[in-house]
């Protein structure tokens, strides 16, 4: 064992680091991440003397500076990358070219048979009948509101109209996810059992209608009947059917992000699937999106994820075909390779001349700045595919679709596991002292229970009561909720002054002389807290229904604890844009934290704010909507007392089991004492590690002493 003391600088402040050589550098790039809040995947590490790159812990002075990989002028991906690396690079980029010039002709109508039926159907994207249709499927204010409370938790109350726009992009994409329908084999249409694939059948005039050339046939197990599945090519009719497989589901999205007025293109894999991508406003640039397994700008999804042997991803939208490959590879060498239906001149000549004709008609300005746009993407995707894989994100195997064909199809993914010092993810900020907030305020209204001497049976039945006026102000309109309470609740209606409070609501007398809750502020901070309310109602109700003997200190955790919040997060790893890591502290059963590669090994830090000091006595740990095999079973409690530089075990469980889902089980926590501002949950395995790769939970709450 070599263990020295480094004096690192980075920016302006210093920090004296121990390393230990046994422990490995990844785990002394994560002690620096822990002091400095940069991530290992974006250190840059310089020996102070010469700035030569310090790339492993074998050789290195006492005196280095740590860098960020973005900052200017310091540090970029060509830098990264040896002469000698790069000139392999463009060799291999120059024989693969080669190699194609042998393997075809250059001739490019394969090529353009294979796109123009997809420059036609587009079009159908800007049909108004179309797109009207689209709208009337979406609970737009619904989607609205969950958008101004996904940017809420993340400390923004005033966004922009982009940021709004981008939001709700997101909505709508996981509003997508959950209301289509996977179809891998359909259900008999008579009996509704099983069936199994027939072959293939005419279709008919009311299918073709719709777009239908082809049309599956399936034969029920049990009645003996045949199904049939009809290909749909037209968007309308999907927006009716609301079913299919990869097709079906971009085809589909892809309308409803025009119908909401989001520039979109289709995007289509010539190794057989079908995604999306829009424009943001916000990024400034072509996001990818893919409905079938709800994943948001994860675009080397399908080399690294799923493992697909890429050749050709076009774009195709109104106003041209584009080659965006380039975005979805970091392999080119290799992608080139596998391009064997035409020359690299010839498809471009053929992209090219498509361009022109979708154009045909456009105005001068118009075609300007698409101009201006077309040259910024091309260098964009040029830095893209030249940069190098960022080894330490990990991405899910695909998702849709039956587990036998994922696997015939070679795309389940690789299943790797996390690193304790590698995260791809963000550090995140925890908007959640409201939760806090409403944790508080049951203190004073159990008192009053008591002091007033009522039985379990009337307190419960006045909770929920209460749940119900919650319930009437949920249904409601979120810019302008208000309902009245029954004369039953006037008496206790005092008791809840904190709790209405911690809502931002209010009570007032009406013109009828009726009493209302109504809106105290802000909307979106009512909107923010009402299903925390209601979910923690649902748990005191629950716990309160187990008590033997009701009084002011029988009642569970976390009534009784100080809940730790207003910290920051960061995980081994999150599943954008819903299952990020802050979803774990939000105090919702709704939102969850995913981790798509934690099945056997992911953690979760917590860092408070303000170097602030608790002494942890519990947690609690809430399951998912979903899936029991991705609950944790065995798991490891830290705490640091110097921002995550040491770390000392406060509690371990081992096979730990969640009967039900939205389960709240709360842990006491043995090692107390030690006061922390920083602790670790290290997830060791899920309930069923071999039919999962992933983790998730609903929730992690952390409980210190005193209010």
């Amino acid at each position: 064992m070599v263990c020295r003391k480094v004096h690192v600088s980075h920016r302006n402040s210093t920090f004296d680091v121990d390393y230990d050589s046994d422990d490995g550098f990844e785990v002394f790039k994560f002690q620096l991440f822990s002091l400095t809040s940069l991530p290992p995947d974006q250190q840059k590490i310089l020996q102070e003397d010469d700035d030569k790159p310090v790339l492993d812990g074998s050789d290195f002075t006492d005196r280095i500076k740590l860098l960020s990989v973005n900052d200017e002028g310091e540090c970029s991906e060509d830098f990264l990358k040896s002469d000698e690396e790069f000139a392999r690079m463009l060799q291999a980029e120059e024989e693969a070219l080669m190699l194609q010039e042998f393997a075809v002709q250059g001739q490019s109508e394969p090529f353009e048979a294979r796109i123009r039926p997809y420059v036609t159907q587009v079009l159908m994207y800007e049909d108004p009948v179309r797109q009207e249709a689209a709208r009337k499927t979406v609970p737009i204010e619904e989607l609205e509101e969950k958008a101004l409370v996904s940017l809420a938790k993340e400390g923004n109350l005033k966004p922009t109209k982009k940021e709004q726009d981008h939001a709700f992009l997101l909505q709508l994409l996981s509003w997508f996810k959950q209301s289509f329908r996977w179809v891998n084999a359909p259900s008999c249409d008579v009996c509704g059992n099983d069936t199994v694939r027939q072959g293939m059948g005419d279709a008919l005039t009311s299918e073709t209608q719709y777009g239908a050339t082809r049309v599956e046939l399936y034969h029920c197990n049990s009645c003996t009947r045949i199904t049939r599945f009809p290909r749909y090519n037209d968007p309308l009719k999907l927006v009716e059917t609301r079913r299919g497989r990869c097709g079906e589901w971009a085809n589909c999205f892809t309308l409803y992000c025009h119908a909401f007025g989001y520039e979109s293109r289709l995007i289509l894999d010539f190794t057989d699937h079908v995604w999306t991508e829009c424009f943001s406003p916000m990024l400034g640039r072509w996001v990818h999106l893919d409905p079938c397994d709800g994943i948001y700008d994860k675009p080397l999804l399908y080399e690294k994820g799923w493992g697909k042997k890429l050749n050709y991803v076009i774009a195709i939208a109104k106003d041209g075909v584009y080659d965006v490959t380039k975005r979805y590879t970091r392999n080119w060498p290799e992608v080139l390779s596998r391009r064997n239906i035409t020359t690299e001149p010839a498809l471009s000549a053929a992209i090219a001349n498509f361009t022109k004709e979708c154009r045909r008609g456009f105005a001068s300005h118009m075609l300007s700045v698409l101009e201006d746009r077309d040259r910024t993407e091309s260098e964009e995707l040029e830095r893209d595919v030249h940069s190098t894989y960022d080894t330490s994100v990990t991405l899910p195997g695909r998702q849709s679709g039956d587990k036998e064909w994922r696997i015939s199809r070679s795309e389940i993914g690789s299943g790797e596991s996390c690193s304790l010092s590698c995260s791809s993810c963000p550090v995140r900020t925890c908007i959640d002292e409201h939760v806090t907030r409403i944790c508080n305020a049951f203190i004073p209204l159990f008192s009053q229970f008591v002091e007033n001497s009522l039985s379990k049976a009337r307190v419960i039945q006045i909770l929920k009561e209460f749940k119900g006026i919650l319930v009437d102000l949920t249904n409601s309109s979120y810019k302008m909720r208000r309902t009245s309470i029954n004369p039953f609740m006037l008496l206790f209606l005092p008791y809840f002054g904190e709790l209405l409070n911690a809502l931002s609501l209010k009570n007032e007398i009406d013109s009828n002389g009726k009493v209302d809750i109504c809106l105290a502020g802000d909307p979106i901070k009512t909107s923010l807290a009402l299903p925390v309310m209601l979910d923690t109602l649902d748990d005191v109700i629950d716990n309160l229904d187990k008590c033997v003997n009701f009084g002011k200190y029988s009642l569970p955790l976390p009534l009784l604890k100080n809940r730790i919040h207003s910290g920051s997060v960061v995980a081994s790893g999150e599943d954008l844009p819903f299952g990020i890591g802050t979803s774990a502290f939000d105090g919702l059963r709704s939102s969850k934290w995913e981790e798509a590669n934690g099945a056997r090994g992911s953690w979760i830090l917590y860092r408070l704010s303000d170097n602030r000091m608790h002494e942890l006595v519990a947690y609690g740990l809430v399951s998912a909507n979903d899936a029991p095999e991705r609950d944790p079973m065995d798991w490891v409690v830290e705490g640091s007392d110097d921002g995550g530089l040491n770390w000392h075990v406060l509690d371990k469980q081992t096979s730990q089991v969640f009967e039900k889902r939205y389960q709240r089980r709360t842990f006491e926590v043995e090692s107390k004492g030690l006061l922390c501002n920083a602790f670790r949950f290290r997830f060791l395995s899920v309930k069923d590690v071999q039919s999962t790769s992933r983790l998730q939970l609903s929730g992690i709450d952390l409980y210190s002493s005193g209010i």
